[in-house]
């Protein structure tokens, strides 16, 4: 059997990192680790909780107190906070506006980034995020990084959203899409950039299909490798 390896896919928001990994994983016979959705579910948590979301210190406190975890529920996979499937809850505009606040800070990324780090020990994983290439699994056998232009990406995004019966200006979107390139990239925790030793694919112009075609062919190199 050929070694499993573990993939580490980074990129900025909707650059199409998490329906690539997924479909990848699915295509290898790996386990997807959506790492985004775990920050969701954080932030859920803390707006729940009513709690200030730039009081750091409480924010920490009360995410190191709550349970997230993954399952695979009929070939999808689903998120859990404290055991209730908050999957259709932490993809809303709600969430997307203060997501960048609650993921920069480094007590939050570092209760996370274990767990995740634990779930990829053994290997066969594609994980998805900002930072996976470069701390949380920067010994990953592959790291890739994609990119997309900013107009298709709000592209994207609006069709996702639409998808979920939500409307939004494409205007708009382009602005919080900038606003959390800027978080990201700026942010003293972990920011998103880019693996000295990832591939980058640049997707603007590519279809899902392509994207994880060219992905699948490099995963192959490295398992042969």
């Amino acid at each position: 059997m050929p070694e499993k390896i573990r993939i580490a896919i980074d990129g900025p928001a909707a650059s199409g990192k998490s329906t690539t990994a997924r479909l990848l994983a699915k295509k290898l016979g790996y386990l997807y680790i959506d790492t985004g959705a775990m920050y969701r579910a954080a932030t859920l948590s803390v707006l729940r909780a009513g709690i200030d979301i730039h009081d750091e210190q409480a924010v920490v406190e009360h995410v190191k107190k709550i349970k997230i975890s993954l399952k695979i529920i009929d070939g999808v996979q689903r998120t859990f906070l404290n055991g209730e499937n908050v999957s259709g809850l932490i993809r809303t505009p709600e969430i997307n506006q203060v997501i960048s606040v609650i993921s920069s800070y480094p007590g939050v990324r570092q209760v996370l980034i274990e767990q995740q780090r634990q779930l990829a020990r053994e290997g066969g994983v594609v994980m998805d995020g900002r930072d996976i290439g470069t701390v949380v699994l920067p010994d990953a056998e592959l790291k890739v990084f994609l990119v997309a232009s900013l107009e298709e990406r709000a592209r994207r995004r609006q069709l996702d959203m639409e998808r979920q019966g939500i409307q939004m200006d494409l205007e708009e979107i382009k602005k919080e899409i900038a606003r959390r390139d800027e978080l990201d990239s700026s942010r003293s925790a972990a920011p998103l950039k880019k693996a000295a030793d990832a591939r980058e694919l640049d997707t603007t112009h590519l279809t899902i299909k392509q994207q994880v075609e060219i992905i699948y062919q490099w995963a192959l190199e490295k398992i042969k490798s």
